[in-house]
């Protein structure tokens, strides 16, 4: 029977997780467990590519995103899940595979811009942002990734990781692997603005909502815009709280839903009452497991310490390999 294949994925800490995290990336984490060898990180480091000013709010953060992991149903005895600065050898093999990359290849990098013109509050013009794509092709080829979850419009950003591999691989010795994208089924969530869920938009509902606020939020959700009586026709096809709906609520109401709005026979006041308590019904798990682990901080402390342990003794033989191979 052949090895399980590795998959490495990693997430910034940027606060507690909404549900465009979960339906974007938990849910199949979650799946991947079961299947490969998974090694999930928390970016600490990544994270300071845009808040290196503010990194006392990364500590927190990092126990609000482990703390949803578990909630989400990540198993630390069937995933590696840890701390990416707890594992300093990612930073060796960042800076060594930065000896040889031509800047060129990071300016060209599409998120590099993108990023550059939508956060013009920061001042991004340090190496840490413009070389992070780098610092990810580290964090996979220390573990001799295989394949890397992504959605289809992420495929292109993978590929500069593969070229990087290429170029270490044809100076010294092919001791990197290429990374594999793996597809994965990653559905747009619009936040309750009808844009996408977003903590910088403040439009998300987050996983540790308490009850009265997901009801708030779920009342202010945005519906057909055209649909401004009871007594008009709707169309779901443009409407936000119908988009809810695909994700938590049971097939037969949403083939209901469909049908009543068209028809006008549904309001959208009573629809969003019926989609929060399906969402409600969702979260309730995911809520009480995060609890149990809150109540825990030093099971948090033991999870995070022994997964970066078991991720540094793999790091660390690719690394005495990598300089055996460089001659150094």
């Amino acid at each position: 029977m052949a090895p399980a294949k590795i998959v490495v994925s990693g997430m910034r800490p940027t606060g507690k997780l909404h549900l465009g995290h979960y339906f974007g990336v938990l849910k199949n984490w979650v799946a991947m467990q079961e299947e490969f060898q998974c090694y999930f990180f928390v970016a600490d480091w990544h994270a300071l590519t845009t808040e290196y000013q503010t990194p006392q709010n990364i500590h927190q953060s990092t126990r609000d995103v482990l703390l949803d992991w578990l909630a989400a149903g990540l198993d630390p005895n069937k995933a590696v899940l840890f701390q990416q600065s707890r594992v300093p050898e990612h930073a060796e093999l960042h800076l060594l595979l930065s000896m040889l990359t031509p800047i060129s290849w990071l300016e060209r990098v599409p998120s590099y811009k993108e990023l550059k013109n939508e956060l013009k509050d920061k001042d991004l013009s340090t190496y840490g942002f413009l070389g992070y794509p780098l610092l990810q092709t580290a964090d996979v080829a220390i573990y001799n990734g295989d394949l890397v979850p992504v959605g289809q419009d992420q495929v292109a950003h993978l590929e500069l990781s593969r070229e990087i591999v290429r170029r270490f691989n044809n100076f010294y010795k092919p001791v990197l692997k290429e990374p594999q994208p793996y597809l994965t089924p990653s559905p747009k969530v619009p936040g309750i603005d009808g844009r996408k869920m977003s903590k910088s938009y403040g439009n998300a509902i987050y996983l540790s909502d308490p009850e009265a606020e997901v009801r708030q939020k779920m009342m202010a959700c945005i519906t057909d815009p055209a649909r401004l009586r009871k007594s008009d026709p709707g169309n779901p096809d443009i409407c936000t709280l119908f988009a809810y709906h695909h994700l938590f609520s049971p097939p037969e109401l949403i083939s209901q839903v469909n049908l009543q709005c068209r028809a006008a026979e549904i309001g959208c006041v009573e629809d969003k009452k019926q989609a929060c308590e399906n969402l409600l019904k969702f979260l309730k798990p995911l809520q009480e497991r995060r609890r149990q682990f809150s109540e825990q901080p030093e099971l948090l402390e033991e999870i995070l310490e022994s997964g970066s342990a078991k991720a540094r003794k793999v790091a660390g033989e690719k690394i005495r390999q990598i300089n055996e191979v460089m001659g150094l």
